[in-house]
């Protein structure tokens, strides 16, 4: 089963609520971000658990297994881009595409055991940089290839959203 791309622009996340998951981007401060970074990657890690984790609940629709893959993946990205926009003034990230990734790198055939422990890893490192950041550094700005601008906050903000959303996408699935 193939999944069709994902050709979303979801940066809407930043200025309103997520219908679905119900995320709200304006809400999250930022002492809060990797709280909520290692709280949703848990819920994630708990769904690998389940005997089902491999097994998509329909056609086209990825499983706990792959959501997980790729949020683990997610938050390798991220954290090269925060490291980015700190050691950069106004960087341009190169275009990650997380469909071919998922291809690529066989998420539906990985061992969920191995993918709980790289997401929960991935999870802290990514949660305690961002715990470490000054107060001065929040409003550093970076750029995606699509040109949609963020400000470290307003990334954070964007990336939270990313495994709160896919921990709806398992749970109600």
């Amino acid at each position: 089963m193939t999944i069709v791309p994902d050709t979303k622009d979801w940066t809407w996340v930043l200025t309103r609520r997520c219908p679905d998951c119900g995320f709200d981007a304006a809400a999250l401060a930022r002492p809060d971000v990797g709280s909520s970074l290692r709280r949703a990657a848990a819920e994630l890690t708990a769904a690998l658990d389940a005997p089902e984790a491999a097994t998509r609940p329909a056609p086209g629709v990825w499983s706990a297994l792959e959501y997980g893959c790729h949020v683990r993946d997610t938050f390798r990205v991220f954290l090269g881009r925060l490291e980015l926009i700190l050691a950069e003034n106004d960087p341009l990230f190169a275009n990650w595409d997380q469909d071919e990734t998922a291809v690529v790198e066989r998420y539906a055939e990985q061992d969920p055991a191995q993918v709980r422990r790289e997401l929960t890893d991935a999870a802290d490192v990514l949660a305690g940089r961002f715990e470490s950041l000054p107060a001065d550094v929040w409003q550093r700005p970076g750029r995606r290839s699509d040109g949609a601008v963020f400000t470290l906050t307003t990334f954070s903000q964007y990336l939270v959203h990313d495994p709160v959303h896919h921990v709806w996408d398992v749970t109600h699935a």
